[in-house]
């Protein structure tokens, strides 16, 4: 294992931002390992998310990133990159490549190439490995390795990371030389949606009583406290958590105990944003945003790996980390000899 680095601040940037989950996940992770972290540019087309990022954040994220001329982009350690998912969903018209939101992948891989971060890390939805028989998936991992990269892939679910949402997704991360990395196994308790739902919410989120009376219909009333969800055929199913929330789904797909929709605040929760966070956006944007963005518990334990395998922690802040997140598993850290990147290194659960 790396020993603790005295480096400088980590300076990263933030494409395709959304509203900051990446951002706050990277923070998160800085505070836990006592090391300091600056983000050196953030960037996303969409208006409403800048708005909802500059409030947070207080920092307007910059435009399109297609015009942006690679000399402007400040250097910087490590990029992040949650990049558009839809050419890659099942919910999208699965075009990949051909689609030209697809290619913004390339924009990743021209600033990669022309600023040679130290590491990367993206995030896209889990369809994306199985998209076009694997053929986009290893497309992207191939450009990536032409770069000059080390890099691996995992999907991770959210369930694991302790948030009562059922929600897997992709996480690339890749390295410029070999180093020790280790994927977070994600055993968090989950928490209940008790912890997650708010009380005395207002009639305006309550679905209509033809819908309400439709839910029975297909579902018996439950004791406990759970989301019911509509898939394509109709079929009505409840958990004690909640399926994946999406941005362009029906405002019906989710309904606490068949009865009402979640508030903004609730979606928000569902994917680890904390309370400080505001919401300066109306409803549906505030859906629009929650569904579009990624789990923050889940991004935050990737980037937390990526700084240990990078030497970027205080060895104090280290131990107590270890102890905190399963330290008999994450002690293996210390006892592995494999180095991450040789051809005859493995990576457990591949």
């Amino acid at each position: 294992m790396a020993k603790s680095s005295k480096k400088k601040t980590i300076r990263y940037i933030d494409l395709f931002c959304g509203i900051g989950g990446f951002r706050i996940a990277i923070e998160q992770a800085a505070i836990s390992l006592g090391v300091e972290v600056k983000c050196s540019m953030s960037s996303d087309i969409d208006l409403p998310c800048q708005k909802t990022y500059e409030a947070n954040f207080s920092e307007r994220p910059m435009g399109d990133i297609g015009e942006i001329d690679s000399q402007n982009i400040p250097d910087h350690d490590l990029l992040l990159a949650g990049f558009p998912c839809q050419p890659f969903s099942i919910i999208g018209h699965r075009k990949g490549f051909e689609d030209t939101r697809g290619t913004l992948f390339f924009e990743i891989a021209r600033i990669l190439e022309s600023k040679k971060p130290i590491a990367f890390v993206l995030e896209n939805v889990k369809m994306l490995k199985g998209h076009n028989k694997g053929k986009t998936l290893k497309r992207i991992i191939e450009s990536l390795k032409d770069l000059g990269y080390i890099c691996d892939f995992r999907i991770l679910n959210a369930l694991d990371f302790g948030l009562p949402q059922k929600r897997e997704r992709i996480f690339i991360v890749g390295f410029n030389k070999s180093c020790q990395f280790y994927w977070p196994n994600g055993e968090n308790k989950m928490k209940s949606l008790s912890e997650i739902l708010e009380d005395n919410v207002p009639e305006q989120y309550y679905a209509s009583d033809h819908i309400r009376k439709n839910r029975l219909k297909k579902h018996p009333p439950t004791d406990k406290l759970t989301i019911w969800h509509e898939n394509k055929a109709g079929h009505i199913s409840a958990y004690p958590y909640s399926c994946a929330l999406r941005a362009g789904a029906s405002y019906n797909y989710l309904l606490v105990n068949g009865e009402r929709r979640l508030t903004p605040r609730e979606m928000l929760r569902l994917q680890g944003f904390p309370e400080w966070f505001k919401i300066v956006c109306n409803y549906s944007q505030t859906r629009k945003q929650a569904g579009n963005s990624l789990p923050i518990p889940v991004a935050q334990s990737v980037i937390s790996q990526l700084f240990i395998a990078q030497g970027w922690y205080n060895e104090r802040c280290l131990i107590e980390y270890l102890k905190e997140h399963n330290a008999d598993y994450q002690m293996k850290i210390f006892e592995r000899k494999s180095v991450y990147g040789r051809k005859k290194a493995k990576v457990a659960n591949r």
